[in-house]
């Protein structure tokens, strides 16, 4: 009896002593945006200092650094593992779901910061909830425009509603993240590259705060656009993904809809879908065949719902994400073949307004009243006055301009940045290891125009068209062979295609081939070009037809001489031809 007595007491001491450590747990663990009633966000250093004790104290969570930053920083990725701490080496190769969120890329929009902390505490203090993601890696960026943290402040968030200070949406060069996946500017974009390659997700998250409109939704999704993900990819994502998510909100008492792709006027009469082209982190992330979508919170409504309702809709796309696993990275597997089966590419894309997607809408009336600052109108939401109606949602896109798939480019020695950028992204490539002649197809830029203003660093071009031709031309040894049958043949594509919306040709890489090395004096070529015209009779009729049917031609002395230069010898091959050759 007494034994049994002395066994109980030892019993009773070990569970008080596990509720006192968990109790002190979950202190310990309590975040600024709980004690401060979901008006506050901690700092960078705070952020920081919260995952690093978090993995201390708990072996499921592990703590990275990768890199640097523009600011000086590494970049943080915290994984979630239920099996224990995980090797860098390992995360890309393991079978289970790999689930990558990215917080902080404007730091002014915080909600996935406290969002994400939340979360990952409550998963290893919660053994249902280990159990219920044992299947999954949960890696999260932090914070990942560091520099823009860094830059805190109460006042340059004009239009939202909480937390009372956070960071400056531009970086610590004042680059704005979300434009750069694709070029790549920033040693923020560079290292997340690296950390998105090292994780190869299978999901991607990017949590932001919308501006614009005002309706009744805390909450919105971006969902990467359905017809340029394109395929079995593009029909999982549009017909399981969001529909799952959308409902697994309204059980869980949340309204969703569409990001309001709407300024300056009101969403009565519907919108079209935002198209994410690779400058921004899911038209990068999914070149790579991973479904991705940003979290778009609602900029007017308080920040503990805006969080809290992130914190919901994360853990949504987690149970999706466990209960379709096997389906999901079978789509990414198949991926690949199923674009090179098809033969083109399409890289251009225009909205189908014949043929909407309708939906419930949650709105406010609104109208114009005169403004009490200007002598003009403004735009007013009138909160007493909600609304349910039926709208037009343009989620169909439709293709403009296709490309023929090659089975490889070329691209000669010389162009180390680009090269850098294939290396950083993970394309596989070979060297040509002697001097060789190929038959390929050359491009040269037949017309482009350009922005007027800078954008983001560049003086970014727009509506490019190519003129192809077949060409014998000699590689010297070092010349690099990139064959499209890989993983990143999206990326391939997006950025050696000089029409396709973010290529590298219109983001200026190749911006020295549009400028002549060499010319002509014209008092010295006018007898260089009469010589020329006498002895190839066919170019000399041209040139006459030309004179006679071009009336603005036939006025401009300049434009003529120029003309024939051009189809002599001495015209430079590398004017307006790009450095990236097919072989087919």
């Amino acid at each position: 009896m007494k034994k049994l007595l002395l066994l109980t007491s030892i019993i009773v001491f070990i569970i008080s002593c596990n509720q006192k450590e968990n109790k002190k747990n979950k202190e310990q663990f309590t975040t600024l945006f709980e004690t401060s009633e979901g008006t506050e966000t901690p700092t960078y250093k705070e952020v920081i200092s919260y995952y690093k004790k978090l993995a201390e104290n708990y072996s499921e969570i592990s703590l990275f650094e990768f890199g640097e930053t523009d600011s000086g920083e590494p970049l943080h990725l915290v994984i979630y593992n239920s099996e224990g701490k995980i090797n860098k080496s390992n995360i890309a190769s393991s079978t289970k779901n790999r689930i990558l969120i990215n917080n902080g890329i404007h730091p002014g929009e915080s909600d996935g910061i406290d969002a994400s902390m939340l979360l990952l505490r409550d998963i290893v203090q919660n053994d249902s909830l280990k159990k219920a993601y044992a299947n999954s890696l949960i890696c999260i960026i932090p914070v990942y425009n560091i520099g823009g943290a860094l830059n805190r402040n109460s006042s340059t968030r004009a239009n939202q509603n909480g937390p009372k200070e956070y960071g400056f949406r531009g970086n610590a060069r004042n680059f704005d993240l979300n434009r750069d996946f694709i070029k790549q500017d920033t040693k923020n974009a560079q290292t997340f590259a690296e950390i998105f390659h090292t994780v190869n997700p299978d999901v991607f998250i990017d949590n932001h705060v919308s501006n614009g409109a005002d309706y009744q939704y805390a909450i919105t999704h971006l969902f990467t656009q359905h017809n340029k993900l394109g395929g079995k990819l593009g029909t999982f994502l549009e017909k399981e993904m969001r529909p799952y998510l959308e409902n697994s909100l309204a059980q869980k008492a949340i309204p969703i809809t569409p990001y309001v792709n709407v300024w300056g006027t009101t969403p009565d009469k519907g919108w079209s879908q935002f198209m994410d082209s690779p400058r921004y982190s899911t038209g990068y992330t999914t070149l790579f065949n991973t479904f991705g979508m940003m979290v778009e919170t609602h900029m007017l409504k308080p920040y503990k719902t805006r969080v809290k309702q992130t914190y919901e809709l994360l853990f949504s796309m987690f149970d999706f994400t466990e209960q379709n696993s096997t389906k999901i990275k079978e789509l990414r597997k198949n991926a690949v073949k199923e674009i090179l089966a098809k033969k083109t590419y399409p890289i251009a894309y225009k909205v189908n307004s014949e043929n909407p997607s309708t939906f419930n809408f949650k709105g406010y009336e609104g109208n114009y009243i005169n403004s009490e600052v200007t002598n003009g109108k403004r735009l007013f939401y009138d909160k007493n006055k909600p609304y349910q109606k039926q709208v037009n949602y343009y989620n169909n896109f439709t293709i403009t301009k296709e490309v023929n798939i090659p089975k490889a480019y070329v691209i000669p020695k010389g162009w180390h940045i680009i090269i850098e950028q294939l290396k950083r992204n993970k394309i596989q490539f070979s060297q040509i290891k002697n001097d060789t002649i190929m038959q390929v197809e050359t491009n040269h830029i037949a017309t482009y125009k350009t922005v007027k203003s800078p954008f983001e660093g560049h003086y970014l071009h727009y509506d490019t068209t190519i003129k192809k031709s077949i060409d014998t031309v000699k590689f010297s040894k070092g010349a690099i062979l990139i064959p499209t049958n890989q993983s990143g043949i999206r990326y391939l594509l997006e950025t050696l295609e000089a029409e396709a919306v973010d290529s590298f040709f219109n983001w200026n890489y190749f911006d020295t081939v549009l400028q002549r090395k060499e010319g002509f004096s014209s008092y010295v070529f006018e007898d260089i070009a009469k010589d020329f015209l006498d002895k190839n009779p066919l170019i000399k009729a041209t040139f006459t037809n030309k004179m006679a049917t071009d009336t603005i031609f036939s006025k401009n002395s300049n434009a003529q001489l120029n003309w024939v230069y051009k189809q002599t010898p001495h015209y430079e091959k590398a004017h307006l031809r790009l450095p990236v050759y097919k072989l087919f």
